[in-house]
């Protein structure tokens, strides 16, 4: 597999979400991921009804259960930030640790929220980029009016990622070319685990210069070609009427969501 199918998210299909106009996508996903972050965290009924929302996206756009699960494991840091609340927030005690740490109701539900609102949050974004191709979403988010300069840095940052992961690679060709491997099974070459450490840590720090060195060369080359910060796209047809009322009504749905979770349980 080369190196541009296992970093880009983007799965090929024909899906109902696939042939949707990306403009129509974006504005849809960024309204959810508000929603989300809105709903409060004792609002079971709302968070009920988007995680039901979230599982029928994923299922429209004919994604396998795996994938949608590997990509959701990328909300796992915000998880485990999380984990803090269930003995920092004060109210009803539930449980007591025997170092004297108490477990509480409210501490409990501010977990389960950030949890949930972080995986929902990743799964949507995660649909998005599966199903749209980036220099696509790029364009659709120009379009939609964010600044140029944002965009411009996100793209760069996507392209870059490439000739950064490309030079990690030869770095480690290059490191298993000049070390030796043992016929018994089970040594392995190299010193102690601090040796190993310094090596992986001079690895990275030459990757990083190598990178820098890199990026100059490739920004030299694009002002030589006339860059001038500005990202150049291919126009998108304009919205029909018929993708306008689609936002307008998707974006109103999900603000009637999120208002009626934060009048009932604000």
């Amino acid at each position: 597999m080369s190196l541009s199918q296992n970093l880009d998210p983007y799965l090929p299909g024909s899906s109902l979400v696939h042939r949707l106009d990306p403009r129509v996508k974006v504005g849809w996903a960024l309204g959810f991921i508000l929603t989300v972050a809105l709903t409060p965290p004792d609002a079971w009924p709302v968070g009920i009804l988007l995680v039901a929302i979230t599982a029928a996206v994923a299922i429209l756009a004919e994604m396998p259960a795996g994938i949608v699960l590997r990509r959701a494991a990328m909300a796992t840091p915000f998880a485990l930030s999380a984990l803090p609340l269930l003995f920092t927030v004060s109210g009803h005690e539930l449980w007591t640790l025997p170092w004297g740490w108490t477990l509480t109701y409210e501490g409990a539900v501010r977990c389960v929220s950030v949890v949930m609102k972080s995986w929902l949050s990743v799964i949507m974004a995660g649909v998005l980029t599966a199903t749209t191709r980036m220099p696509v979403l790029l364009g659709a988010l120009r379009a939609l009016g964010v600044p140029r300069l944002l965009v411009a840095t996100v793209n760069l940052m996507w392209r870059y990622l490439f000739v950064l992961v490309a030079e990690a690679r030869r770095l480690m060709h290059a490191r298993s070319a000049r070390s030796a491997s043992s016929p018994r099974p089970g040594l392995h070459a190299g010193g102690s685990i601090a040796w190993r450490a310094k090596v992986t840590g001079g690895m990275a720090g030459s990757l990083f210069l190598r990178a820098l060195a890199r990026a100059d060369r490739t920004y030299a080359a694009m002002v030589a070609r006339g860059y001038d910060g500005d990202i150049r796209t291919l126009r998108l047809t304009p919205l029909t009427l018929h993708e306008r009322i689609s936002i307008i009504l998707g974006l109103a749905g999900l603000g009637t969501v999120a208002g009626l979770g934060l009048l009932l349980w604000g």
